[in-house]
């Protein structure tokens, strides 16, 4: 029995007169004179290849008349193409129809709107686009693991289901096994002592305090795993199911939490460039044109550092009009992160040490006592691509930040045991990953690059 051989594989290492067996999905099927060619893809890589069928087929009655969208197994002598723009095609000497497909399959061959798309998500991976999409994410997931392991970094798989709010925002998913008819009150107000857990759960929005908890044992962890906002947010930027990168370190500081975001985010893209590089190209002539330029010039970059106060005085001396104020203590808008990496810097840049007033209670205060040691990575066309801070390793100082926002320090005792008992300086960042599989890919939509996107009203699948 002939094992079965992806088409990447039969394309790259297939000699002429090797006889293979290829499965896959039929993208396009002609039938003229005497002949049916199907493009065949499996998925493996963007190019499909060629299958040629002849009358002499016992079955080519059923294999002229398949429709796209087909499942096919197809045995065939591998042979050089006369066709231009394909070097090997595949003569087939049997076609087995696996699963056949009517005229009512939803990806014909035309250019279809990433909209529509968008409502056939279970069928778009079968496209050029998102067939690039997704092998690019699998890929790079990939390469997120192998980049800390080489560094001796404790993979940790933090929960999903949390008693705490990371952020502060109150953008929790509920989870709860209460009756939402008729749930259990308390002087007017929802008992969650009686729910599953006794207390009120929901969903993650960062594995970060957990994070911290383990690099002061492990001292180099990261966690990479799913994420949840409950932002009534329809923009192309936000989801309310992301993934996260979001590695920490102990014994360290804001300086050397820049120096591990720039060396993995130089690394990811170089990675991008040199083992997806059909994805990219593909992505550079038909998404993004000037894509592989820019991304290269990031992985050879080496990346600029900037105070926020900096910041803020080059801003005001622009010689542009900004939809937001620029003030200092206010947050960095998208026109000004991309104004500052673009036109001030012409690269990546970190802006450092932000005013406390704008940023999370856990970020170390800085000794002027109006600034964090908080920094976010700018780069080209669509500005913050990593968050990051030197965490309040001090015991006083963090429940006095706590206490400022309102947040009860009881309510994370857990978290400041770690500051009473061999606390360390240490530092960590935050990398939205469907963020960086768009600006690596110069898809636009953050529902076009994650495989099944949740988003307010939409939870399909």
């Amino acid at each position: 029995m002939t094992a079965r051989t992806r088409v990447k594989q039969a394309l790259s290492e297939g000699r002429p007169g090797e006889t293979l067996l290829l499965k896959g999905w039929a993208r396009t099927v002609r039938t003229g004179k005497g002949v049916t060619f199907i493009s065949l893809n499996d998925g493996s890589t963007l190019a499909g290849i060629q299958v040629v069928a002849e009358p002499e087929l016992e079955n080519y009655a059923e294999v002229s008349a398949l429709g796209t969208g087909s499942a096919v197994a197809v045995t065939g002598v591998l042979q050089e193409s006369p066709a231009a723009g394909q070097e090997l095609e595949l003569k087939a000497l049997s076609v087995e129809v696996v699963g056949a497909a009517d005229q009512e399959y939803p990806m014909q061959k035309k250019r279809h709107s990433f909209e529509y798309l968008r409502t056939i998500a279970h069928m778009r991976v079968r496209s050029n686009t998102f067939g690039a999409v997704f092998r690019v994410r699998s890929a790079l997931a990939q390469e997120v693991h192998r980049f800390f392991a080489e560094r001796g970094f404790l993979y940790v798989h933090t929960p999903i289901i949390t008693a705490n709010d990371c952020e502060g925002a109150g953008e929790l998913f509920r989870v709860t096994t209460l009756d939402m008819d008729n749930p259990p009150r308390v002087e007017g107000e929802i008992d969650f002592g009686q729910d599953f857990f006794a207390k009120a759960t929901g969903l993650t929005v960062s594995g970060q305090l957990e994070g911290e908890l383990f690099a002061q044992a492990f001292s180099d962890i990261y966690t990479f795993g799913p994420t949840f906002r409950a932002e009534n947010s329809n923009t192309a930027r936000h989801a309310a199911e992301f993934w996260m990168i979001e590695p920490e370190m102990a014994f360290a500081d804001l300086s050397d939490d820049a120096d591990l975001a720039e060396a993995f985010l130089k690394r990811l893209c170089r990675f991008a460039l040199d083992s997806c590089d059909e994805d990219m190209r593909f992505f550079n002539a038909q998404i993004d044109k000037g894509l592989i330029e820019r991304i290269e010039g990031v992985a050879r970059a080496s990346f600029a550092r900037m105070d926020y106060g900096e910041a803020i005085e080059r801003l005001k001396k622009a010689p542009v009009s900004f939809q937001f104020p620029v003030e200092w203590g206010l947050d960095l808008q998208s026109e000004h992160e991309r104004y500052l990496t673009e036109q001030v810097v012409g690269g990546p840049v970190f802006i450092m040490n932000y005013p406390k007033d704008i940023k999370a209670f856990y970020m170390r205060l800085n000794d002027d006592g109006r600034t964090v040691a908080a920094m976010d990575l700018l780069v080209p066309k669509v500005g913050e691509i990593i968050g990051g801070s030197q965490r309040e390793e001090r015991l006083e100082p963090l429940i006095g930040r706590m206490m400022e926002v309102g947040i009860e320090p009881e309510s994370l005792s857990w978290y400041l045991d770690t500051r009473r008992w061999g606390s360390t300086p240490h530092a960590g960042f935050g990398l939205g990953f469907e963020r960086l599989i768009m600006y690596l890919t110069g898809m636009e939509n953050i529902r076009d690059v994650i495989p099944f996107p949740r988003t307010p009203r939409h939870a399909e699948f």
